[in-house]
């Protein structure tokens, strides 16, 4: 197919064009400047957060969307915005150009999170589950009923994706950084659940979801194993031979970080990917640490 790519210079995104590429799809990317991007053939220049590109001379066949401004650092006021503008407002964008097609995708396959279900406790949440409280619920809900709006006779999917693994980005670097120093360890109390995933398993999903044509709304791309945060900061002291004792109380947190603290690093999320398993992917990493040995190699 001939797909069209936002974000495809990001984390997940660099990894999935490369994928897909040897796939023998063709990939074009959606990007603000004409520089080329690693597996893609074409760039479409354009600025989903300035209004809708013209898409005339891609006319794709499907698109995965993966633009978003990330969500790590404080949140002030200012960044809140940017963070719900990028998702919201860029999706509408995006559904306003593929409208002006003659003839539309017949699939988009888009990022979202794992936020969408606040912080539940020892609740096991799947697809079904409702949403929960907090900002990053009220954004998700608010980007995935825009993903909905992008293909009015076409398939939708969204990745409600977990705490993202892998070699050379993400938010893995900056959480290992204590431990080299022989001063990691869980945060806050350490029983809050963790739901992480490899990048190779977002990209399987996602490649998953172009090609299975019964697969629509929301897909947990998360592992199958979420783990405690006391579980999660042993096995990254056990992978990087550091010890994983001291850990980063949540009232320091709070203070540094303030919401962001709350909803991203001390909240409790239990997902499963009950539609992914129904469908029968196969896992490249189920368990945390082969995953963390491979981000690390």
């Amino acid at each position: 197919m001939r797909i069209l790519v936002t974000g495809a210079s990001g984390f997940i995104g660099r990894r999935l064009c490369e994928l897909l590429s040897k796939d023998g799809h063709e990939l074009w990317a959606l990007s603000r400047g004409n520089a080329p991007v690693s597996g893609c053939s074409a760039t479409v220049v354009g600025d989903l957060g300035k209004g809708p590109p013209d898409l005339g001379g891609c006319a794709p066949e499907a698109v995965v969307h993966l633009a978003g401004e990330s969500i790590a650092g404080r949140w002030t006021v200012a960044r809140k915005s940017r963070i719900r503008e990028s998702r919201v407002a860029g999706t509408r964008h995006l559904a306003e150009a593929l409208a002006q097609l003659p003839q539309p995708p017949s699939v988009a396959v888009c990022a979202s999170a794992v936020g969408y279900y606040g912080d539940r406790g020892d609740e096991e949440l799947t697809e079904t589950s409702g949403r929960g409280d907090g900002f990053l619920a009220e954004v998700t809900e608010a980007w995935e009923a825009e993903q909905q709006k992008l293909l009015p006779r076409g398939r939708v999917v969204s990745l409600r994706t977990g705490f993202v693994l892998g070699r050379g980005g993400g938010g893995l670097p900056g959480m290992a950084l204590p431990y080299r120093f022989f001063v990691g360890g869980p945060v806050g109390s350490g029983r809050q659940w963790s739901t992480w995933v490899h990048r190779d398993d977002v990209c399987g999903l996602a490649r998953l979801a172009l090609a299975h044509a019964e697969l629509s709304g929301p897909v947990n791309a998360v592992g199958p194993e979420p783990v405690r945060g006391r579980d999660f900061a042993a096995a990254i002291g056990k992978v990087l031979h550091r010890p994983a004792f001291l850990p980063a109380p949540a009232f320091a947190l709070r203070l540094a970080l303030g919401e962001m603290a709350r909803e991203l690093l001390l909240a409790s999320q239990r997902v499963i990917p009950a539609r992914a398993t129904a469908a029968g992917y196969r896992f490249a990493f189920p368990q945390l640490e082969a995953a963390l040995r491979d981000a690390f190699a």
